[in-house]
């Protein structure tokens, strides 16, 4: 399944690890564990890190102050885009 944004950020990662980044309740567990894995970690690396902090701040949820944090940043990013990618995929399963 694949995520992408129009500042550049890719996701590429199956529905089953996109369920696991992206759930009722708390998921940080689940994108910690996600980080872990190498083909999702390669492609973490390539985040850049102001494309990444426009793109987040489109959303409005974090101050200027947070979205300077890069890792926390990757990891709302995956959070996020998880999300889409399982919406995604819900639509799909639906028609």
């Amino acid at each position: 399944m694949w995520n992408d944004s129009e500042y550049g950020n890719d996701l590429n990662i199956s529905k089953k690890h996109a369920e696991f980044g992206a759930h009722p309740g708390d998921c940080d567990d689940g994108i910690r564990y996600l980080r872990t894995v190498p083909s999702i970690q390669r492609q973490l690396k390539k985040l850049h890190p102001d494309q990444l902090r426009m793109e987040l701040k489109q959303y409005g949820a974090w101050d200027e102050t947070e979205l300077q944090d890069h890792d926390m940043n990757v990891a709302r990013w995956l959070w996020i885009s998880c999300g889409a990618i399982r919406e995604r995929a819900r639509r799909r399963e639906q028609t």
